[in-house]
């Protein structure tokens, strides 16, 4: 999951998906394609509203999008247009670019829809992104 700071949208995408898979048999993880907040812990409006959820954030924190990354996962989900970009800017081969796809495409297929960032907005974007992410997610986890 990899948005632009790794604080608002990816880290709910990696929790959301997390509550929806078998840790034993699924690994998710989460970047940002900035080094703005490494480190950091999400967003707390974004830990607030997975909290709501019943949903625990407090134990990720910001790291940032590297090539490794292409090998160490076997799907790579952007969070919009330009991060997903900037993903695909990384790669090196074919193999590496299939496993980059935008989310929101789970839940409107080829329309390759961004997430919005919530980050300057209040508390209603971080549930709509929620929202958005929780069906995407509910999609990925019956795929795998």
């Amino acid at each position: 999951m990899v948005c632009l700071g790794n604080i608002c949208r990816s880290p709910l995408a990696e929790g959301i998906l997390q509550s929806k898979v078998n840790d034993d048999k699924v690994f998710v993880d989460s970047a940002g394609t900035a080094a703005y907040h490494v480190g950091e812990l999400p967003d707390k409006r974004s830990i607030e509203v997975a909290r709501k959820y019943g949903i625990d954030l407090t134990n990720q924190r910001a790291r940032k999008f590297t090539s490794k990354d292409f090998t160490e996962f076997d799907s790579i989900y952007a969070m919009d247009k330009e991060n997903y970009h900037n993903i695909l800017s990384l790669a090196t081969d074919t193999s590496q670019t299939e496993k980059v796809k935008m989310i929101l495409n789970e839940t409107n297929p080829k329309q390759n829809l961004s997430v919005p960032d919530p980050y300057y907005g209040g508390d209603e974007g971080f549930e709509n992104v929620y929202q958005m992410l929780d069906e995407a997610c509910e999609i990925i986890a019956k795929k795998l």
